[in-house]
């Protein structure tokens, strides 16, 4: 199996930076300082993993003119992005491609977008000599890794900040954190700062609690679980883009963001708020299927992991203005969306 390689290059619709930098014009970023490389048509990002955020961007990047290549691990998945204009082939990191490092030596850029695996770790760090001999002598230049707020862990509530000191619980949490560490000492031997943005809760069209109660199923025991869970901090899939965008048009003074929205607040009361946005929309759904006992000990079992994230740096220093700093702005703008309730749940 080989690695998919997408290539698209558009025409711009872009606004000038004081510096010459294009940057796209939809987006509300204030960016703090122009890049210390030009940016043209023959930049290019390579992604790891073409998930629901990393397809996103792709497309935004794609419609700016860059050359972008992925991979993806379905033959579903393939077949879908495929139909979005895109060539993708399979890729297994347990067994990569030679192909894999022509394409790693012409990027200019690499997104990681691939969670760990338990028993394994990172899928592609196991193959960090690879990595390493595909790139060291490449055009690399911008390295950013997607990790999650869960290495924090518990925190009593507190506000976190990226100095906190990370504290993960949870195996996964673990292997988040180690696949931080592992990315971030690839590009340092590389010779350039990475970029360790830790996402909340990832949420958009498609993926919502509109489109969970749309589904007109049951909650699992994981949702049930997180049902009572004091503090959620969560973000819209365009404002991740955003972030990313002003990382890749500038150059952070920093290595770690946390990327988040301004209100982290419980599940249940968006959960909540949600219904009452889908009645009020489809007053005639029946939506008693979500009237479920809680799960046995959800109450007690899910205090752990509570914590308040800030997004202070986010917004001062890669210039973001949330586009949904709330989740009643996010879930708005996704209801809004929908026209037929039953067409656009799945």
């Amino acid at each position: 199996m080989e690695i998919g390689e997408v290539l698209v290059r558009a025409s711009s619709s872009s606004i000038p930076l004081h510096h010459g930098n294009p940057v796209p014009s939809h987006f509300h970023v204030h960016l703090p300082k122009a890049s210390s490389f030009p940016l043209s048509s023959e930049n290019r990002i390579f992604i790891l993993g073409i998930g629901f955020v990393a397809q996103s961007l792709a497309l935004k990047l794609q419609n700016h003119g860059w050359v972008v290549s992925g991979t993806c691990t379905s033959h579903v998945k393939k077949k879908k992005l495929e139909g979005m204009g895109f060539q993708v082939c399979l890729f297994d990191a347990n067994y990569p491609q030679p192909s894999m490092r022509s394409l790693l030596k012409d990027c200019t850029h690499l997104l990681v977008s691939i969670p760990p695996v338990a028993g394994i770790g990172d899928p592609m760090l196991q193959h960090e000599e690879l990595l390493r001999s595909s790139l060291v002598d490449g055009n690399l230049q911008w390295l950013c890794y997607l990790s999650s707020t869960s290495v924090y862990g518990d925190c009593g509530s507190e506000l976190v900040d990226e100095d906190y000191p990370t504290n993960p619980k949870s195996e996964s949490a673990k292997l988040r954190l180690a696949s931080e560490e592992g990315w971030s000492n690839l590009a340092h031997h590389l010779g350039f700062s990475p970029q360790v943005f830790r996402l909340g809760g990832i949420y958009g069209p498609g993926r919502s609690a509109i489109n969970t109660i749309l589904k007109q199923e049951p909650l699992s025991e994981g949702q049930k679980m997180r049902k009572y869970r004091k503090y959620t901090s969560r973000v819209h899939v365009d404002d991740i883009c955003q972030a990313l965008m002003s990382a890749i048009y500038t150059t952070p003074p920093r290595e770690v963001y946390n990327i988040v929205d301004d209100d982290p607040a419980p599940r249940e009361e968006v959960f909540e708020y949600a219904r009452k946005m889908v009645l009020k929309k489809w007053p005639d759904l029946n939506l008693e299927h979500l009237e479920l006992e809680e799960s046995s000990g959800a109450k007690t079992r899910n205090q752990r992991g509570e914590k308040r994230v800030s997004n202070t740096r986010m917004k001062k220093e890669l210039g973001v203005q949330l586009l949904y700093p709330d989740y009643r702005s996010g879930l708005q703008s996704i209801i809004d969306q929908i026209e037929n309730p039953f067409f656009h749940c799945s």
